[in-house]
């Protein structure tokens, strides 16, 4: 108690700098998962991504980052175990913050696309279970989100394989693809819009102070739903086709209707993603300010700053702007070959699968849940348009996230324990 009195403004300020620097590393890393796939498949430039990750990151962590938040800040240790010694949750959620973020600096220099998720929860895992003791941590939350890592890839991975079997079904067989393109492709853009402010509206506006019932929301996502689909009809209207004797069933042109459709999810897997990461860096920092500002009460205030929420999104874009350009190339074009029609099947089962499990305060790895997603459309073509190797090396970067976070993390765990004192 007595340091957090003594020290609790510089706590503060330090858990501000270490999770702008986490959330930093998100934006360098992770945002090249949810913008990969656009590029990849060329329907946008990697300067279009990064306007459209920009707006639509902050955007998705400002008003739908607060039910995940909660699970990353209080749901992983025992708060009721630290009540005598509130301190040592402080240091132990700045060491994780300071861990993570230090890790996703190096395997950004090294161009290793890693999971945030396994970064940060391994660094809360590490410090608790060395610092405080194995029974501080609530292991059947740590269960459930390592289950997760499981599930998101299969659960990604399905839906881009029944949505790009239904688009190369719907679209690609049909006697005119190019009519086909333009009859079906509505309903595409509908569901974009529909699925991603429908899980916004019901989880995620409690925290900025919004409560909308379940009707409401239903109703204002079929009005979202249907203005993206008129929009996304105004701009396909204004596509250019082109005819050749080469492609005479006008595939060509059928990717170009995908094209315009590649920019709508790849806005809603930038808010996808911006909502579920940006816990990873505001969560242990939201636990920080809760215990500092209680006078070391443990679990006293239960809504999360909305300020600190946008230094998450800030810290995002901010990683995105100087450093991801890099990651993104990297990610878009060396799992497998994308086109605008197989870009949009991953992009959408991806931005599903996360913006759910952030619904639904669960914290997800997007890494494995876009390259789960790849794989779905990959397979759906057969192995051989998969690389192999390259996923291969992606495997053993996730492998080396775990204990490359907690073991940074017990470090700085002790080395603020000896700073600030016991």
């Amino acid at each position: 108690m007595q340091v957090i009195a003594q020290h609790g403004d510089v706590l503060i300020f330090l858990a501000c700098a270490f999770g702008f620097f986490m959330a930093w590393g998100v934006g360098a890393n992770d945002v090249a998962n949810a913008m990969g796939t656009s590029v990849g498949s060329r329907a946008i430039t990697i300067k279009q991504a990064i306007i459209i990750a920009v707006v639509f990151e902050f955007l998705g962590a400002w008003l739908a980052g607060g039910e995940v938040t909660d699970t990353i800040r209080k749901g992983i240790i025992d708060p009721e175990l630290l009540q005598d010694d509130p301190q040592l949750l402080v240091y132990g959620m700045l060491a994780a913050l300071l861990a993570a973020g230090t890790w996703l600096l190096l395997a950004s220099l090294k161009g290793w696309p890693v999971s945030t998720t396994h970064s940060i929860v391994g660094a809360i895992v590490g410090f608790a279970v060395a610092g405080l003791g194995a029974s501080t941590v609530d292991w059947g939350v740590v269960g459930t989100i390592a289950a997760s890592w499981i599930v998101s890839p299969l659960l990604a991975g399905t839906v881009g394989f029944v949505l790009f079997k239904s688009v190369h079904l719907l679209i690609f067989e049909d006697r005119d693809p190019l009519a086909a393109a333009k009859r079906y492709v509505p309903f595409y853009m509908f569901m974009v819009g529909f699925i991603v402010s429908m899980v916004t509206m019901t989880k995620g506006l409690k925290h900025v102070g919004l409560h909308i019932s379940f009707v409401q929301s239903l109703g204002l996502s079929v009005l979202v739903g249907l203005v993206i689909t008129g929009i996304g009809i105004m701009l396909e209207r204004r596509v250019k086709y082109v005819h050749s004797h080469e492609d005479q069933f006008g595939y060509a042109n059928v990717e170009r209707v995908f094209g315009v459709l590649m920019l709508f999810t790849a806005c809603a897997m930038a808010f996808a993603h911006g909502s579920n990461d940006v816990a990873n860096a505001v969560g242990p920092l939201a636990a920080v300010i809760s215990v500092v500002q209680n006078g070391g009460e443990i679990g006293g205030a239960a809504l999360v700053p909305w300020w600190v929420l946008v230094l998450g999104g800030a810290g995002i874009v901010v990683g995105l702007v100087t450093y991801g350009h890099k990651v993104i190339a990297t990610v878009g074009t060396r799992i497998t070959e994308l086109t605008p029609s197989r870009g949009f099947a991953a992009t959408l089962a991806a931005a599903t699968t996360v913006v759910l499990a952030s619904g639904t305060g669960l914290p997800i790895s997007t890494t494995q849940t876009l390259v789960g997603a790849v794989l779905g459309v990959g397979l759906a073509r057969g192995m051989t348009a998969l690389n192999l190797r390259v996923i291969g090396t992606i495997a053993v970067s996730w492998l080396i996230t775990l204990p490359a976070g907690a073991g940074l993390s017990i470090l700085f765990f002790f080395m603020l324990k000896g700073m600030f004192g016991a």
